[in-house]
């Protein structure tokens, strides 16, 4: 089997498993289970990431040039290696990400706005979950429950900001950058699509 055959192979399940994860992350975060269900949970969890550690090395052996593949693929690399930092574990939905961008390939230009927007909804959410995740815990936090959370989110990848909540922990404030470039980001990409379609 050649790389072009393992991917096309291995892409959905690995959507799939994303989007298992989503499921068990956002439960495990939004219900605070204990005891057996909370181990039951962290063990699905850490299924799901042999699953992509699998993928990941299967991809570099079967790459061409492999230390190209690697240094275009450090996020990728991020995804396997960070699953100590619990909210950064949010990382493995890129492959959903990239398993949408490619299905769309060369599509309209309103198919491509529709994917920017799905793809910033989703990431509001992951990124609220992320940072109650990351915060409640901390005595001085301002983010204690989810609504908080949404609400911080949305100001934030709106570029609004309007600091009544704030990341008080480096995890916390590790997110809230990534989603500051999302927000950015979704302008760009709306507003050069909405330019390229009046110019025509």
């Amino acid at each position: 089997m050649n790389y072009r055959q393992w991917e096309r192979a291995s892409e959905w399940p690995l959507a799939g498993s994303a989007l298992t994860f989503l499921a068990i992350y956002s439960w495990t975060v939004l219900s605070q289970p204990t005891g057996t269900v909370a181990q039951v949970a962290e063990y699905a969890i850490i299924a799901i990431w042999a699953l992509f550690g699998i993928d990941y090395i299967v991809r570099l052996t079967l790459a061409e040039h492999r230390t190209r593949w690697f240094v275009r693929h450090l996020h990728e690399l991020a995804i396997v290696a960070l699953p100590v930092l619990r909210p950064l574990r949010l990382l493995r939905l890129l492959t959903l990400v990239s398993l949408l961008q490619r299905s769309i390939g060369g599509a309209l230009r309103g198919r491509v706005v529709t994917y920017a927007v799905a793809g910033t909804l989703l990431l509001v959410f992951v990124a609220s979950l992320a940072m109650l995740d990351a915060e409640r815990a901390e005595p001085a936090a301002t983010i204690k429950t989810f609504p908080d959370a949404l609400w911080w989110a949305i100001a934030t990848v709106t570029t609004v900001g309007y600091g009544d909540f704030s990341p008080s922990t480096a995890t916390g404030r590790f997110i809230a950058v990534g989603l500051m470039v999302a927000g950015i980001a979704l302008l760009g990409v709306v507003t050069a699509t909405l330019a390229s379609w009046l110019v025509q």
